[in-house]
């Protein structure tokens, strides 16, 4: 009986839910309300970038959809209307209808003007977003090269959790010898000059093009607008380094959020093995990394790091 009226419970908090989005919806649809002061997580993947979202979601002040949005950003500008050559999106892209649709969505789904949002392209897309949202701001989620690849390697043998969308993909994929066959993450430009590479060259690059890409689009962001922070220091002391984060973006940071982020490592989002920085150095790929790490070294060393 118990488990009875604990499905009867949720089914009716999913039908409660969905109820008010639609009356959000309707409300927007009658008096319209642009986003204010969003909040896009920016970073290569497998950087922290969702630690970092996933924590800035806890804030109280702040709308999240506590998930990834690809899908939603992707119908706006379909692969496939750019010939499947990037997800990149440059400020001409951007519209009143893309506004209007992005605020909407995301007032509807949340209930807020201000919202987080994450996802592996946003990376690309810093001008467009900053079109769309001139008040906008950006946290950078940077981590070492040797770590990152060393994760994005890890990450191209899960092509069911990274390689959902590329399923239509106009190009047959024999990286490392055909392991790997289906692209995992994001597409940059000159991806296809990849298909057939080692899967080390492969994740050099795409750590070197979003990274770059990031680093590039920085220029053209108000300073205050704009947050970097280093996947090492959230793992050295995620509570001072969520702290700074917090105050720069211009959330409060109270007891149960510092409460949070105390232990949020020991139930990490969608970590592939221990959490520790160095991570690389004597695993499985090293002799991989080793050899490509003089490729990223110029675009880690204008991240901050030393290579």
């Amino acid at each position: 009986m118990n488990e009875y009226w604990h499905k009867v419970a949720k089914t009716l908090r999913y039908h409660g839910r969905q109820a008010g989005v639609a009356m959000r919806r309707a409300r927007w649809d009658v008096l319209p309300v642009r986003s204010e002061r969003p909040i896009f997580v920016v970073g290569c993947s497998r950087a922290g970038t969702t630690l970092v979202y996933k924590t800035l979601s806890e804030s109280r002040e702040i709308g999240s959809l506590q998930r990834e949005t690809h899908d939603f950003w992707v119908d706006l500008h379909p692969l496939q209307e750019k010939h499947w050559e990037t997800h990149a999106l440059a400020a001409a892209d951007a519209s009143d209808r893309d506004r209007d649709h992005v605020s909407r969505y995301f007032y509807a789904m949340t209930g807020m003007t201000r919202f987080v949002d994450k996802n592996n392209q946003n990376g690309l897309c810093v001008p467009y977003l900053h079109a769309l949202f001139p008040d906008a701001g950006f946290v950078y989620v940077k981590r070492s090269p040797g770590d990152n690849i060393n994760s994005l390697i890890e990450g191209w043998s899960r092509a069911d959790e990274f390689a959902t969308w590329s399923g239509d993909l106009p190009a047959t994929l024999a990286i490392e010898g055909g392991e790997y066959r289906r692209w995992c993450f994001f597409l940059a430009d000159g991806w296809r000059n990849y298909i057939e590479a080692a899967i080390e060259d492969v994740c050099a690059f795409q750590y070197e093009s979003i990274n770059r890409a990031i680093l590039e689009a920085r220029e053209g962001i108000p300073d205050g607008q704009w947050t970097e922070v280093f996947y090492e220091d959230l793992v050295r002391d995620p509570v001072s380094a969520f702290h700074d984060l917090f105050r720069q973006c211009g959330l409060a940071f109270d007891d149960r959020l510092r409460k949070h982020t105390r232990h949020v490592l020991s139930t990490p989002y969608n970590a592939f093995s221990e959490i520790r920085v160095d991570k690389w150095k004597g695993g499985r790929n090293c002799e991989k990394i080793s050899r490509i790490l003089p490729v990223v070294s110029d675009t880690a060393k204008a991240m901050g790091y030393t290579v």
